[in-house]
């Protein structure tokens, strides 16, 4: 395979999920000797991103960062370009356009409620199918999340495809080790609503397992209700808030149960890593998470089901599995199965020379 000159852009360097898949991909291909430009609104800190991979900070205002991009894309003759998250699809896309560039461009899907998120967001998804004719590929995350491209957005059938995220695999200890932990329930997350930590909360107040404290790996806006939430419930001597983590190991090595109370995930990289360390997985019946748990590797609740949740977590900490299927689960999302799949598509789409 050549080595190729590569373009990723998103919102920005760390942070959110799909800013660390790219960071994640970037790193990927660049070991692999590939050429990469990581482009993005903002830099975060502590954002992951190697060293070898080139990066441009190319504004948060949407006009200059398309023109930014624009001049770019007449500058380098990049092999492929891909945007992950609508509303940097849809920049890069005009971007594409004012260059005069046929340079193959893909776009990158990540969730199923982006066009909530901005005018621009929403211009990604509802007008996809006048954007078709400038992209090469569409990419979703999920079985689910192409579905919803196809048959809610109208995207091209033949050109849509699933590539689920690239997920770096935690450490799995024993299943003795495991069951010789604390009663500590782990969750990691963005702390916002759509990740149901409020949901979590309220549940983990109706445990009857003696000595049960909670641990929650993210930060985010909801983060001083959150704990105000803990304190009204009662809970807040038994509940911990990590803030930022640098890897999820950080609260799912000290877990013997992993809880992923989302109201709404298109993948669920946590619950990957949740079963990659050993972990027996309570999740909340979403997309993302029903997909990943396949029905065997975990136990799913109703979105929003405290009682559901409480008698699950209950369960789960009183026997927690044999993590060798979950970790066997975890393999077919590494990172390493995720780039293999992203460098194929680049690879394809290449224009020759």
């Amino acid at each position: 395979m050549r080595k190729l000159d590569i373009l990723l852009y998103t919102r920005a360097s760390g942070g959110g999920g799909a800013e660390r898949v790219w960071a994640i991909l970037a790193n990927g291909l660049a070991a692999r000797g590939h050429r990469v430009t990581f482009a993005f609104d903002e830099t975060m800190a502590n954002d992951g991103v190697d060293p070898a991979v080139e990066t441009i900070d190319v504004g948060r205002r949407h006009p200059v960062a398309v023109l930014r991009l624009a001049r770019l894309l007449r500058a380098r003759r990049f092999d492929v370009i891909a945007g992950a998250v609508s509303v940097s699809c849809v920049k890069l896309a005009f971007a594409k356009a004012l260059a005069l560039s046929r340079v193959p461009l893909v776009f990158s899907y990540h969730g199923f409620e982006e066009y909530k998120t901005g005018r621009l967001s929403a211009f990604g998804f509802y007008a996809l199918p006048a954007l078709a004719p400038l992209v090469r590929r569409f990419v979703g995350v999920s079985d689910g999340i192409v579905q919803a491209l196809v048959e809610r957005w109208h995207a091209p059938t033949a050109r849509t495809e699933r590539i689920y995220n690239p997920v770096p695999l935690l450490a799995a200890p024993t299943a003795e080790e495991i069951a010789a932990r604390p009663p500590i329930v782990g969750a990691v997350g963005r702390l916002s609503r759509e990740k149901g930590m409020d949901v979590l909360l309220d549940a983990f107040a109706r445990l009857t397992t003696p000595g049960a404290s909670l641990l929650i790996g993210g930060d985010g806006p909801e983060r001083q209700r959150l704990a105000e939430q803990a304190a009204d419930l009662g809970i807040g001597n038994r509940v911990r808030f990590l803030g930022r983590v640098s890897s999820a190991a950080e609260v799912y090595g000290l877990s013997r149960v992993a809880a992923v109370p989302s109201r709404t995930e298109a993948f669920g990289m946590t619950t990957v890593e949740a079963l990659s360390a050993g972990l027996g997985v309570v999740a909340s019946d979403c997309e993302g998470s029903r997909e990943i748990l396949a029905g065997r590797h975990g136990e799913l609740v109703p979105v929003g089901d405290v009682a559901a949740m409480a008698s699950a977590l209950d369960r789960a900490l009183s026997a927690p599995p044999d993590p060798a299927p979950g970790v066997a689960r975890a393999r077919e999302f590494s990172d390493e199965a995720g780039i293999d799949q992203w460098e194929r598509l680049f690879a394809g789409l290449a224009t020759p020379g």
